[in-house]
This record gives C-alpha cells, structure tokens and sequence, in this order.
C-alpha cells in the first residue's frame, strides 16, 4: 500500500512511485542468499569497516582489513538486503524509509561504498529486470523541452519559502568553496569570486540556469550587463524581485539561446541535461559565445572508473530528488568542449568542499524542521527524504566517487 504523499513536494514522490519495485517471490528467487550478500560486501571492502547487527541479534564484522570509512549498521530485516540486491541505491533507501535498516550516522556508509565502488561493483546497483525498469523509468523523465520544464518544477519549484528556511542568506544551491570558520555564506561569495574571475571585466554575460539569481546580480554589481536564463517560475519570481536591476531574467530553455556574449556562466546546471542533451549544451556554448570569450563552468562528476556502470541503470538520486539527471563524466565533457573549438583550461576540482557545504546544509534543514521553521505543507516523509538526500550526497563527496569542479572553456578564434 502506497504512502499518502504531502501536499508539497508530491511532485518528486509521486515521481519516484515508478521506480519502486516492492521485493516479491521473483526477487527471492533470482536474488542470492543473504549470507552470499553479505560475503561479496564483505570481500568487496579492500578499505574500511561495517559493524553490523544482523536481525537474528548477531553481529558481523565488513571489511576491517585497512583504514578507510568506519560505520555502524542495524540491519532490521532481511528484506533490505534483498531490496539492495535487487533495486541498488533505490532499493536501499526504501529499505531505510521502511525501517529495515539504521544507522547513528549514515554519511560514512555511503562514503565507504563510494570509495570502494569499482570493488562493489554491481552488488549495489539494480540487476536483470530491476535495471531495465529503472532505465526505462528513468528515459521516460528524459529532458525534452516538455520533460525540462516538468523536472525542474518538480524540484525548484518545491517553493522559495522552503529553500530560504535552509539555504544561506545567497540563496546558493550549489558547493560553496573553501568552507571554513568564516561560514558558508562566506564561501559562497568566494565560489562566485572565483567564477567571476575566470571572465574577467567581460561586458556581457550569459548565465545558463540562474537559480535565485544571486550570481548574476554579483555580475551586474561588478558591471557586466547579465542575461540570465532558467525554466523555474519560483526562482525567476524571486530573482526579480531581488537581482532585477542589471540583469534581465529570462524563462528560456538553454537550447533557445541566441546571441553573441563575451562571457557565459553556468553553475551545476549540465547534471539536469542527460548524457544525450551533452552536445546541445556546447553547441549552445559555442553558438552564444563571441570568439576568445569564456565560459566559466562548475559542475558535478561521476569519476571515469564508475561512469558506465552508473549511465546503465538509475540511482536513488534520479529516482527521488532530480528527475532526469545524470552526473558529468569529466573525459567526455572536455572531448564535446574541443570538439567545437572550446579549450579546456584551469580545472580546479574541490569536492570536499561539496560535502562540508552538504552538511551545512543539512544542519540548516534539521535546526529548521526543529524549530518549525519549514513551510507548513511537508510532512514527515518528505523531511525525512530530503535529509538522506543530503547525507546520501555528501557520503558520495567524501568517498571520493563525486566530484565538483571549475573549469574555463575558451572560443578559439579571432
């Protein structure tokens, strides 16, 4: 029986209903034992430890054979093992909003499963029909025109209310950079510092997916003229609210761009195309930029070693919370960028910078629900959703498997 879903943020519940394959016979059946399980996962830890309670009481040692992420399992029933087996990242985390399994902390679980990802292989992914029925699930939220609009409503859309009771006074929904004692606002402000620098004093500028705005209007405050584009309603509502003056804010799809700019930006936006919508995007980068202009992009990567395997199937993160999205694999991106006479220059990477700002973030959220600060409209559900994506995230940042980074492209050219 299917879980009422709250009255905000239904859309990404009721989304995810499609990739939710409920444990029967066949699943027994095709399945290995769960000693099996337990033994691959174990074989498969080269570094770091789980110490797990089994639902019969006992206990077991994972891994433990070199230093590496160290965590705590209470595995309450054996079905989650089964919808790990069967269903990956989206299995495993029905099982924990089933109750099957816990933990004090399950950052470094993630973690350690990230960090031991080619070992793991596909001991934590979706199999045989499983896989196809999130593959096909996952094509049909690919990011048409149509399909565009429709993912990013169903998460940017979740309300400025409930993004400003958590995010920071920036309104910046993406890694800050060099998080430290100043705060996160702080190191926003540099994220967006260094952007602006990799475009220097560029008269105009593009901003491909602007959020709520907050870097182009630093832009315009600098003196660029900024065209700023997105396909969020609520975010476009309060852009102009806050950032209209020197910025004209835009609904416009990035296939749709034409014109000619000294500079663009784009921050995180690419992980919503799909590995198909790659080349658009850099025919629009191409297309929009004047000869020896830059694009300053920041993005979020899969590494190489993981990619394929990851592009087969879906994960927990395309199933519940970005609808449509895919991680960049970096080799592939950067070949698309020469490929149209954009050079590849000064990648910074900072990815451990991704996971303080996630956990910032989720700090923020947990004192928010606390203090009833969330807008009325989540329930329970949707809360405790919203804080495994978090953790779920930064675990993936600290093992080292996701990465974010900076990087220049250049149009060649006179």
């Amino acid at each position: 029986m299917d879980m009422p879903t709250s009255s905000r943020g239904g859309g990404l519940l009721a989304g995810a209903r499609r990739f939710a394959r409920k444990p029967g016979l066949f699943a027994r059946l095709v399945a290995p034992g769960f000693g099996k399980i337990l033994d691959r996962i174990d074989a498969a830890l080269v570094r770091g430890t789980i110490h797990a309670r089994l639902p019969d009481g006992t206990a077991r040692l994972l891994g433990g054979r070199a230093p590496g992420f160290e965590c705590t399992v209470d595995l309450r029933s054996w079905t989650a093992l089964l919808r790990l087996a069967t269903n990956g990242s989206i299995g495993w985390y029905q099982a924990w909003e089933a109750g099957e399994w816990a933990s004090p902390d399950p950052v470094p679980l993630f973690a350690l499963f990230m960090a031991n990802g080619e070992e793991l292989g596909d001991t934590g992914r979706a199999r045989g029909p499983f896989r196809l029925a999130a593959r096909f699930a996952h094509w049909l939220n690919r990011n048409t025109p149509a399909g565009a609009q429709k993912n990013i409503a169903a998460h940017y859309d979740l309300g400025n209310d409930f993004y400003a009771a958590w995010l920071d006074p920036t309104m910046s929904y993406s890694s800050a950079l060099e998080v430290g004692e100043d705060g996160l606002e702080a190191a926003q402000r540099r994220k967006w510092g260094a952007l602006a620098k990799r475009i220097g004093d560029a008269e105009t500028v593009l901003e491909i997916g602007c959020g709520w705005g907050g870097l182009a209007g630093h832009l315009a405050a600098r003196g660029s003229r900024v065209t700023a584009i997105s396909l969020s309603d609520a975010q476009l509502a309060w852009a102009r609210e806050r950032h209209g003056a020197g910025v004209e804010f835009r609904k416009q799809d990035y296939r749709d761009c034409s014109g000619q700019f000294d500079a663009i930006v784009s921050v995180e936006m690419v992980e919503a195309l799909g590995r198909e919508y790659w080349p658009t995007f850099m025919d629009c980068i191409a297309r929009n930029l004047k000869p020896g202009g830059c694009a300053a992009i920041q993005y979020i990567s899969m590494r190489d070693e993981l990619f394929e395997a990851y592009a087969q199937s879906a994960d927990f993160i395309q199933a519940y919370v970005f609808p449509g999205g895919l991680l960049i694999r970096t080799s592939e991106f950067q070949r698309l960028a020469e490929e149209r006479g954009l050079a590849w220059q000064d990648q910074r990477d900072f990815g451990l910078d991704y996971a303080a700002t996630l956990e910032a973030w989720r700090k923020r959220f947990d004192a928010a629900e606390a203090a009833g600060r969330l807008p009325a409209g989540f329930d329970e559900r949707f809360c405790n959703l919203w804080r495994y994506y978090l953790m779920y995230c930064e675990g993936g940042f600290r093992g080292g498997g996701i990465d974010v980074h900076q990087v220049t492209l250049v149009k060649q050219g006179e």
